[in-house]
């Protein structure tokens, strides 16, 4: 047996352990969608979520305060901060902020990889919001936000597993190759389970599931915008696993999209421009 299958099977056997619990999913930003869901949103009771947990406030300030959305003053307080950016916008703030809170890891290594994981996911999220205003799919941009932020959660929460399996002192050398490699293989079955057992609607739990299917479902918009938006994070380099080589024009997904030349370059562009937004 070899030493990735190896790691691999333990991976797999924590997995399936009952010493792992699911992540949960954050009640302030359950509570946020809830509210973005009605036809008419309540301001206050969004102001109120937010600045109920003081952690969540310094960061959707931070991130409100950023170059990707700063205006001409500070925002410096949450109420602005609906105010000025809109609801939608802020919930996009608080989920990001919220997920980033729930995989947390001190292990260096780990944190290392799942940094540069996290820029994939929110670059892919903000790279699929952009497609959908670039051209009429009929998919809603708060739909494209979540489907790319959360397209690759099984790796983030197999992370985690590794974290914890490292803390228990395995006698197997860890190296950044093997927890990419268990990443890969068990990330899609792992990141669907995980969507389901917190009950988000299937569509967001399909792309989870079959972003990587070599058997693409062409009729799937959602899932074509988050795999394009993926593939040009991965070829910017904003990934665990850059793949330069990616002839993004070529692709299945730029074809069944109706991409041009310059659709993708521009994407390129604003991606490029806005790393902040990773960070």
């Amino acid at each position: 047996m070899t030493a990735k299958t190896s790691f691999i099977d333990i991976v797999q056997h924590y997995l399936e352990s009952d010493t792992i619990t699911l992540p949960v999913f954050s009640a302030a930003a359950s509570r946020i969608q809830q509210e973005l869901a009605k036809k008419e949103p309540n301001i206050t009771i969004i102001e109120q979520v937010i600045t109920a947990d003081q952690s969540l406030s310094t960061q959707v300030l931070k991130t409100a305060n950023s170059p990707f959305y700063r205006g001409l003053a500070e925002i410096s307080t949450v109420r602005t901060a609906i105010m000025r950016l809109g609801i939608k916008e802020v919930a996009k703030i608080v989920l990001m902020a919220t997920t980033k809170n729930t995989f947390r890891c001190q292990d260096k290594l780990v944190k290392m990889i799942m940094k540069r994981l996290w820029q994939h996911s929110v670059g892919t999220a903000y790279g699929t919001v952009w497609l959908c205003k670039r051209h009429e799919y009929g998919v809603e941009q708060s739909q494209a936000f979540f489907a790319g932020l959360f397209h690759d959660v099984g790796k983030l929460f197999i992370l985690m597993v590794i974290e914890h399996i490292k803390q228990q002192k395995q006698q197997v050398r860890v190296t950044p190759s093997l927890m990419i490699e268990a990443m890969t293989k068990l990330h899609t079955s792992q990141g669907s389970k995980l969507l389901e057992h917190w009950n988000v609607p299937q569509p967001f739990v399909v792309v989870a599931r079959d972003h990587h299917d070599l058997e693409l479902d062409q009729s799937n918009t959602l899932l074509l915008l988050v795999r394009m938006a993926s593939q040009v994070c991965s070829k910017l380099g904003i990934s665990p696993v850059p793949a330069q080589e990616i002839v993004l024009p070529a692709t299945l997904e730029a074809s069944l999209l109706n991409l041009s030349e310059l659709d993708l370059a521009e994407l390129e562009i604003f991606l490029e421009d806005n790393k902040v937004l990773t960070a």
